[in-house]
């Protein structure tokens, strides 16, 4: 393995091993933290490119968080990439739960702990509605896309579908409705359109085409 290889797997590590245990609530709550380190500042992922990622990572088993290390990871370094991200995420974050499980019995039922679960908790809404804006601004841009998120909203929130026939159903109706769009001769996207000051970027046109 060359030295550029075993530099980027401990940059995955070391900015994965930052990501979970600076985030309370979860995968989603990761996902800002996730995209800040990843596109904002390391510039390995483009908006779309994570959007993307973040999709398949949430429709994949497991939890959205670790899903979306193991495909970054996988995109810049392969399988080994794959698993340093993971080990990144997960490996900090299961020593300080596991301090916390030994210490919890002990401070259960404190009046202060009470009050700091309620403030953390308001918080983790804040950051799942951040991570939701977020995808939003790149996932719809098209009548359709929005159809398909208000039904899928409608079924959740009135049905106790199965989210996995929820996904299922979205991936079904957005491939009807691209095909009736090309039947019908009408303008198909798959993404949101670029800036027109992206025009003369030729590595970016190649992806938007």
């Amino acid at each position: 393995m060359t030295k550029p290889r075993i530099s980027m797997l401990l940059q995955l590590f070391w900015t994965f091993s930052r990501v979970g245990p600076s985030t309370f609530g979860g995968g989603y709550a990761m996902i800002p933290i996730i995209e800040r380190e990843t596109v904002e500042k390391r510039k390995w992922l483009d908006e779309q490119e994570m959007s993307d990622m973040l999709s398949v990572a949430g429709s994949a088993p497991g939890g959205v968080g670790v899903n979306a290390s193991a495909f970054i990871g996988y995109r810049l370094a392969g399988l080994p990439g794959a698993v340093a991200a993971i080990l990144g995420i997960t490996l900090p974050t299961f020593l300080i739960v596991l301090g916390l499980a030994l210490v919890y019995r002990h401070i259960d039922g404190n009046p202060k702990v009470e009050a700091a679960m309620q403030g953390i908790r308001g918080a983790i809404l804040a950051l799942i509605l951040v991570s939701a804006y977020k995808m939003a601004k790149t996932s719809l841009f098209d009548k359709t896309t929005a159809v398909i998120l208000i039904a899928a909203l409608a079924l959740l929130t009135t049905t106790a579908l199965n989210p996995f026939m929820i996904i299922l159903g979205g991936i079904a109706g957005g491939i009807a409705c691209a095909a009736a769009k090309q039947l019908l001769g009408l303008r198909m996207r798959t993404e949101k359109e670029r800036p027109a000051h992206d025009a003369g970027d030729p590595f970016q046109l190649e992806y938007y085409i």
